[in-house]
């Protein structure tokens, strides 16, 4: 019965490391990293190009210059060279879970073709991943409900890239703009109209009066500058 418990305990803590450590995603109360590859080179690459060591913050600050913006990472753009392997820094600078991940990598190497990092609040993680030859650009981006609608996109070319993907914050047009519409109802209408008329009203008051509005600014400053020489 002893060597059955045993068992059993060793038979739970096995699936318990598997179940953290599952097809490369390691995760714990504080985030998750997916993944993660700082050796296995791509089939079209003979060695690492070079070591890129890029730090990406998120957070609702780094959205402020872009209008109608919540969330955005602080830059909206990398560039490497191929076979590069990169070192990414993430760190999360809100209290709120954000997510940086990067699709379309090879799926021999990286299951379901993504690189995942994500932190459950504000922190940082660190992990790294080893691009192909190919000349392209990846979507990189926080997947959380809205999060990427709200400007939590970038990204990350080899070579230069293929092209700039669209909606990238501050670098290329939107699919879809955003519309700010206003509700103009029949009292906002009448309100312009007659805020619009008092201000004609008012003009025309001025220039009709003009003559002895002259003639009593004149008598005040005469007033003014007797009282001056007493």
């Amino acid at each position: 019965m002893k060597q059955f418990i045993v068992a059993l305990l060793i038979s739970c803590t096995s699936l318990c490391s598997l179940a953290m450590n599952h097809r490369g995603m390691l995760m714990d109360e504080y985030g998750m990293i997916m993944n993660a590859n700082s050796d296995q080179l791509p089939r079209d690459c003979q060695k690492i190009s070079e070591n890129v060591d890029i730090t990406i913050h998120a957070g609702q600050q780094y959205a402020e210059k872009f209008t109608g913006k919540m969330f955005a990472f602080d830059n909206q753009e990398w560039n490497v060279k191929p076979c590069a392997k990169i070192n990414i820094t993430f760190i999360n600078d809100d209290q709120i879970r954000h997510q940086i991940m990067i699709h379309g990598l090879p799926g021999y190497l990286y299951p379901e073709g993504m690189f995942h990092l994500e932190l459950n609040g504000a922190g940082q993680l660190q992990a790294s991943l080893i691009l192909p030859s190919q000349k392209k650009t990846y979507l990189v981006h926080c997947e959380l409900p809205q999060h990427m609608e709200k400007g939590m996109k970038a990204q990350l070319k080899v070579d230069g890239g293929d092209g700039n993907l669209p909606s990238i914050p501050g670098i290329s047009e939107p699919i879809k703009k955003d519309l700010y519409k206003t509700d103009w109802s029949k009292f906002a209408y009448a309100l312009i109209a007659i805020s619009a008329l008092f201000a004609i009203i008012f003009v025309l008051v001025i220039v009709i009066n003009s003559p002895r509005i002259s003639a009593l600014t004149a008598k005040i400053k005469e007033k003014l500058l007797h009282k001056t020489k007493l």
